[in-house]
């Protein structure tokens, strides 16, 4: 348990700071609209899931903060289920898109977490893992932020996130642009 609830605490402020970004660069990535249930794991207040309910079946948005996810709560259609992102109670298969924005970092195991989500999609589904692209100056800079923060993150590099997924049935491609990094994953069918 880390010393201070960080997501606890910018909950209620959390998209004042970190604005939605522009939903079409996810929607491209994720090949939607889809007819199947999404994931957004670990999207706190719901600030990048809100603008997929129209593109899904259904959106569920799991976090391991309660304060982030009532904040989620105050969107429409948007389903909040608080777990942490290495054990998530659903079953195998169960999302056609799997979306993970700016969250990877701030897990305690992120193999076990590329693990789980790989269970929990479908054949045929897809997986999009953003991360700031710590090979990028400012990234480091917010890395070292973070760090003086006490918050426990881990910035991996795009080809160790692409890593997690070196799996038979697999398909990983990694798309880059300024300071951030896109993991797409496919599972074949």
């Amino acid at each position: 348990m880390p010393l201070f609830d960080h997501f606890g605490f910018l909950a209620p402020h959390y998209e004042r700071f970190i604005q939605p970004k522009d939903p079409q660069v996810l929607w491209r990535r994720l090949k939607l609209p889809v007819e199947g249930a999404l994931l957004d794991a670990g999207g706190g207040t719901g600030r990048m899931a809100q603008f997929m309910t129209a593109k899904a079946g259904r959106v569920v948005i799991a976090d391991f903060s309660l304060k982030m996810l009532l904040q989620a709560r105050q969107k429409d259609g948007l389903l909040p289920v608080c777990s942490p992102a290495e054990k998530l109670p659903f079953g195998d298969a169960s999302f056609e898109r799997i979306l993970m924005v700016d969250a990877l970092h701030h897990v305690c195991d992120q193999a076990a977490v590329a693990a789980e989500l790989w269970r929990l999609l479908q054949p045929g589904g897809r997986l999009v893992i953003e991360e700031p692209d710590i090979r990028t100056f400012p990234v480091k800079l917010i890395a070292l932020g973070e760090k003086l923060a006490l918050m426990r993150s881990r910035f991996l590099s795009p080809q160790r996130i692409a890593g997690l997924f070196a799996l038979p049935d697999a398909h990983v491609d990694i798309e880059a642009e300024d300071y951030n990094a896109w993991i797409i994953v496919e599972k074949s069918r």
